[in-house]
């Protein structure tokens, strides 16, 4: 089986084909020839990532052999960047991925949320609304990665990159001839210019429905800039002017009628479709390059999701009993953190959690590994009070800010004084799919305090209150370990399993209750490293049975098919799977509720996301917050990647205490995509189970098929719940109102006739302040809904690039239902600086010689000197962008008061190119380029009075040494 394969699952619900089109389609072209929002997006992650890993690698000395082009795959660019990304290595892109779709679901959600905006969509001439939103989100995101907060970068890149990309389709840009993307849009300190005027006639009429040459000529042989109008309530627009067009543009019905959009191949101008596309996908790389010119190499990849490994997080109990546990949580962190340090399976972040009573916190995210340890270092118990503390507050902060996807440990003895937050939790891991595994010490029968052997009081934590883990820990697919505190050291090896590179998960199950039953699984030749972990009472037995026929008893902790350790209701069994491929058998023997897990390290494995279809002016589908809806349609569409052998043959959605499996209908769309159809979903719990072959295999056995299964479950639901932000950039010190809809449900459609009554709950992760209904009545004659408002305050205190997630939940009178929706919302301080820092070049010398046997004997300098203005934030760094030579600075004040950096760089002659980027301290970029040229005479130093003023209009005045023989140039980016 191809190593570098990865599945890609997306979840539709209801998918459909709306007609309303009103820009490049979001995510799904079914025309198969028109190119996506999705398509545009990814395509320009991919490159520029593998642009960056190449300039990376090309510094470090490396080779790097991928060809960077459109066709590029997340597989083959995740391989490529790795500095041991062997064909035989094991990596995950599970990250990469999840990463890229958070960016272009958030894409496509701006046709949702801002479906009638002009400045959103470049229509009706909003040049510089449109520059607006892009420049005020540029600066978002660079604000969250300043703050490591990178999932709510993404989010708000990802709305950013639409605006951007509708541009090259709704504009004339291409008719005008361009061939390089409009990058005054990405500079706000540079005009807008040749805009058509208001009273400027655009368009005239298309013919016969031939709108190739409505543009007028006046227009175009001016270089005049114009959009389209559009408005599906209204015909009116201005006179002369173009329309967007398409059946739904009610604008393009009067004169001049038509229109001149490129949304798709069908479109007015459809046949400058591709070339639009092109141009938005060069320009989705240019403004990932400012990025990443603002926050660096390594917080760019950071920021598209690029690693090899996930993130170390832990979330602790620092109460009085917990001594023990927090020495056992130190030793396995230093033992992870010493053993994987510089190897690619060193995790990408390391993320801690304290919490007691009566507090939580503060949240440490960091990606140096000292950090990490001196802070747990820190960590030490005392106090507790009463019995319950903190711990689902505790939970919810690492959740947030944490990778999606992510393993997160708690370790804890105690019930949780907050389990009314049981319901934000879980919306949170089946938002984040991260899996969260309880280390749970010394769960008693009772409650009962006990005395302490280190003195004290310590608590007992009861069977139910050990429920609510069991509960949080299922729907995560994680595990509810219980030991003594003795055994801890022995549990703790399921974290050391958890950080291998490309863990994946074979099978799991959950019987509650129990009873005896057979579980199958299939062992393929891409698994590694297999691990079966059982979870039960003591009286649990079990017999494996391998592909060949050998079995093996629990009675046996070594025998031919696996070692296995035990450790209070756990038991760990590393598997022997060595020319055993095939389908496999566990058959647990117990009444009482019990678990069964497998795992093992692949490159194969799949993400998946719920869709929904949007009807409106812009149609296709967006992100499907909450849950789906029971009893409703649902569709799985499934894009391949890594390899043109793998044929899908079996997805389902499976529910272990049914046992309940929902097989879906395959349908091949080609290009590696598939569709996977799914009627009246009951209700009920599930996971998404895939099966496939690949007849390429070559690995340790011949046999092709494979087995995965996610780890998150998927909950149905009877209740909507819809929430949309109007804007999702928050200021400190400001509020803002969320209106979110609430209704009930019958087969998956919204009850007209429903009546009933929702407790609502609003919960952020910040603990800003807040207000909301506590309950919504949806009373007789209201179309089955009931609206409501959430209103969060953001403190002035707050940073510049926080993010906050609200989650908003309705539950059913009887408590037996509830459904979310989850945002993302980013504090981000209003930008009044602008203006790029500017370079001013002060001298540059050299005695480099012309023969280059002899460029190491000799050096070239260059000085420079960089200024924010008066006005300006301050320049913030200065780095060598290109060049292999030395860089210093100091600071002076210059004549007009502003704060000049001077620069002074030295290298050999053997490097005779250097390019410098200075980034001021909210986020713009100026870049500074010297060369030095071989001195074939000497020449006189001349010394020159100039002015130099840089795309911001800032001048500054000083000396100027040259040598004569050698060329300087200065580039604006």
């Amino acid at each position: 089986m191809t190593a570098g394969l990865t599945v890609t699952l997306l979840m539709a619900v209801g998918l459909s084909l709306p007609g309303l089109i009103h820009c490049f389609l979001p995510l799904f072209s079914f025309d198969g020839n028109s190119t996506t929002h999705r398509d545009i997006t990814q395509r320009a992650v991919l490159r520029k990532t593998a642009e960056v890993c190449r300039d990376i690698a090309a510094s470090e000395g490396r080779d790097f052999s991928l060809t960077i082009d459109d066709r590029l795959s997340a597989s083959e660019v995740q391989r490529a960047c790795s500095s041991t990304g062997t064909s035989t290595s094991l990596l995950s892109s599970v990250l990469y991925h999840t990463s890229i779709a958070n960016m272009y679901f958030s894409n496509a959600k701006v046709d949702v949320v801002f479906a009638l905006s002009e400045e959103h969509h470049f229509d009706d001439e909003t040049f510089q609304g449109g520059r607006d939103v892009i420049t005020a989100g540029v600066a978002a995101v660079k604000a969250s990665v300043k703050l490591e907060n990178f999932v709510a970068g993404r989010w708000t890149l990802g709305r950013v990159c639409h605006t951007l990309q509708d541009f090259y389709s709704h504009s004339n840009w291409v008719e005008l001839g361009n061939k390089a993307p409009y990058s005054t849009l990405i500079r706000p300190d540079q005009p807008l210019e040749n805009l058509a005027g208001p009273s400027t006639p655009t368009c005239r009429n298309c013919t016969g429905g031939n709108c190739a040459d409505n543009l007028l000529p006046d227009l175009l042989q001016q270089g005049l800039l114009t959009s389209g109008y559009f408005n599906i309530f209204s015909s009116a627009k201005p006179a002369g002017k173009c329309s967007h067009g398409g059946l739904f543009d009610l604008t393009s019905k009067q004169e001049p009628v038509g229109g001149i959009s490129k949304d798709d191949v069908g479109s007015s101008h459809g046949s400058l479709h591709h070339t639009a596309a092109d141009l938005a996908v060069n320009a989705t790389m240019e403004l990932l390059e400012d990025i990443k010119a603002a926050v660096g190499d390594k917080n760019f990849l950071r920021l598209m999701g690029l690693s090899q490994s996930s993130a170390l997080c832990f979330v602790i109990d620092t109460t009085g009993s917990m001594s023990d546990d927090i020495a056992e949580a130190k030793r396995v962190s230093f033992d992870i953190i010493d053993s994987k340090r510089g190897t690619q399976d060193e995790p990408s972040a390391y993320i801690l959690v304290p919490f007691n009573d009566p507090g939580f916190g503060p949240l440490l995210m960091t990606t140096d590994a000292d950090i990490f340890k001196a802070n747990i270092n820190k960590l030490s118990a005392s106090g507790g009070g009463d019995i319950p503390e903190l711990c689902l507050s505790g939970l919810q902060l690492a959740l947030t800010a944490a990778p999606p996807s992510s393993e997160i440990f708690v370790f804890t003895d105690a019930p949780a004084k907050d389990a009314h937050l049981k319901s934000t939790i879980s919306a949170l891991i089946e938002s984040t799919k991260s899996v969260v595994t309880f280390m749970l010490t010394d769960v008693r029968a009772s409650r009962r305090r006990r005395s302490n052997t280190r003195g004290g009081s310590s608590r007992a934590m009861g069977q139910s209150d050990a429920q609510l883990y069991r509960d949080l820990a299922r729907t995560s697919g994680g595990q509810a370990i219980e030991v003594s505190k003795s055994d801890l050291s022995v549990a703790t090896a399921v974290i050391q399993d958890s950080t291998a590179s490309a863990v994946v998960t074979v099978f799991q199950v959950v019987k509650n209750p129990g009873s005896p039953d057979n579980f199958t699984f299939t062992v393929d030749g891409s698994l590694m490293n297999m691990t079966a972990y059982i979870t039960g009472a003591s009286s649990l037995t079990f017999d494996l049975t391998s592909s060949t026929g050998l079995s093996q008893s629990s009675s046996q902790s070594s025998g031919p098919l696996a070692s296995s350790t035990t450790a209070g209701n756990l038991r760990r069994l590393s598997l022997n799977t060595d020319n055993q491929t095939g389908s496999w058998q566990i058959r647990v023997n117990s009444n009482s509720p019990y678990s069964v897990k497998v795992t093992g390290q692949s490159s194969v494995n799949f993400i998946y996301n719920l869709v929904e279809a949007h009807k409106g002016a812009h149609g296709d589908f967006g992100l499907k917050e909450g849950r789906p809806l029971s009893g409703g349609n649902a569709s799985l569409l499934m894009s391949v990647t890594g390899s043109d052998t793998v044929k899908v043959t079996e997805v389902n959605l499976f529910d272990s205490s049914g046992p309940t499996v929902v097989n879906g209908s395959i349908q091949s769309l080609g290009s590696g995509n598939f569709l996977v159809t799914f009627s009246a979903v009951p209700a009920g719990d599930f996971v998404v189970r895939l099966k496939g072959e690949d007849s390429s295999s070559s690995s340790r056995s011949t046999a092709s098929v494979f087995q995965r299964q996610a780890s998150t479950q998927m909950k149905t639901s009877g209740i909507s719940v819809t929430a949309q932000a109007n804007n999702t950039n928050v200021e400190p010190g400001s509020t803002i109102s969320i209106p979110f809809t609430v209704a009930t449900t019958t087969n998956g459609v919204v009850n007209n006739s429903a009546t009933g009554t929702f407790a609502v709950r609003a919960n952020n992760d910040r603990s800003y302040t807040s207000t909301s209904p506590s309950t919504l009545t949806v009373a007789a004659g209201s179309g089955g809904t009931a609206n409501g408002t959430v209103t969060l305050t953001v403190p002035t205190s707050a940073a510049s690039g926080t993010d906050v997630t609200l989650t908003i939940e309705a539950e059913n009178a009887a408590a037996s239902d509830v459904n979310y929706a989850v945002l993302r919302l980013s504090v981000t301080a209003k930008v009044t600086d602008v203006t790029r820092p500017v370079c001013q070049e002060v001298s540059t010398s050299t005695d480099c010689s012309s023969a280059s046997s002899l460029c190491s004997s000799s050096k070239w300098e260059f000085i420079a000197n960089f200024t924010d203005g008066v006005n300006g934030t301050g320049i913030e760094s200065i780095t060598i962008r290109k060049g292999n030579g030395t860089l210093n600075s100091s600071a002076l004040t210059g004549a007009g008061g502003e704060n000049v950096t001077v620069v002074t760089y030295s290298a050999s002659c053997c490097s005779q190119n250097v390019e410098l980027t200075a980034v001021d301290k909210i986020g713009n970029v100026g870049t500074c380029v010297g060369q030095a040229r071989e001195a074939t005479t000497a020449a006189p130093v001349t010394t020159a009075a100039v002015n130099t003023t840089s795309t911001g209009g800032h001048t500054l005045k000083m000396s100027h040494y040259l040598w004569m023989t050698v060329a300087v140039s200065l580039l604006w980016k």
